[in-house]
């Protein structure tokens, strides 16, 4: 039976995020604050999902959950069918460094250390040979579009550029599963929108499953489907050739 959040086209696939009844509650003296308030999805190997909504709608504590940066109140998270919750702590950090990449829009490199060293920092926590990371830091440096640029510090390069060196940080352990908070918040419209291109390669030539949550409606052009968060719940989920969209509105938003 196809879940209700899933499309028709993609029932074959394999799922690679499932959450059942998700809920998180924040409790602050005697206020209760749900965050979320029984979530029901299902992800698909491959697939470019754009999680969209307001501040406060529970978009980014739905995006810590599947991350497993969190943990929820009540609910559950599976990770290619691996209930999160069930795992170990050293299990827990072997699923955040090999199988999901991380993409913030703050970019949170490490300033003294050149992009080379940035990118393979996550392979040092994965067991990879230096000469081995050394040769695949450089190889996703390409990738990204920098690789003349190896040597420089974050301190030397463009917001765009400092973005790209996380996302090849982000492929350092070759992960099945790419999370993107807000990717292009913090550039300005032709660099943005070559983040998103990038982005786009990487989901069509790596077949890596790639998660955003955005405010940036160009994500629209690009994804496999939409998600909106409002209100703790997940409110909508559309094709992307479900979603018209025209100039300053979206259909169905």
């Amino acid at each position: 039976m196809t879940h209700p959040h899933s499309s028709p086209s993609a029932a074959d696939r394999r799922v690679i995020i499932r959450t059942v009844r998700l809920k998180k509650q924040y409790v602050m003296k005697d206020v209760v604050t749900e965050a979320l308030r029984g979530v029901d999805v299902e992800i698909f190997s491959g697939e470019f999902i754009s999680v969209m909504g307001p501040s406060g709608s529970g978009k980014s504590t739905f995006f810590n959950m599947i991350g497993a940066l969190d943990s929820p109140s009540t609910g559950r998270v599976f990770i290619d069918e691996v209930d999160v919750a069930q795992l170990t702590a050293e299990e827990l950090a072997y699923l955040r460094c090999q199988k999901i990449g991380y993409i913030f829009q703050s970019y949170d490199l490490i300033q003294y250390m050149t992009a080379l060293e940035n990118v393979t920092t996550p392979m040092a926590f994965g067991g990879v040979a230096t000469d081995e990371a050394r040769k695949r830091g450089m190889r996703l440096l390409d990738t990204v579009g920098l690789g003349d640029r190896w040597s420089h510090r974050p301190i030397e390069m463009s917001g765009g550029q400092q973005q790209r060196i996380a996302i090849a940080r982000s492929l350092a352990n070759e992960p099945s599963i790419l999370l993107c908070d807000e990717p292009t918040a913090n550039l300005d419209l032709n660099t943005g929108q070559e983040i998103l291109d990038l982005l786009e390669r990487l989901n069509q030539e790596e077949k890596v499953t790639i998660i955003c949550a955005t405010h940036d409606h160009r994500m629209m052009n690009i994804c496999d489907r939409l998600m909106w968060v409002r209100d703790g719940q997940i409110e909508r989920v559309a094709r992307r050739n479900e979603v018209q969209v025209e100039v300053g509105t979206i259909d169905g938003e």
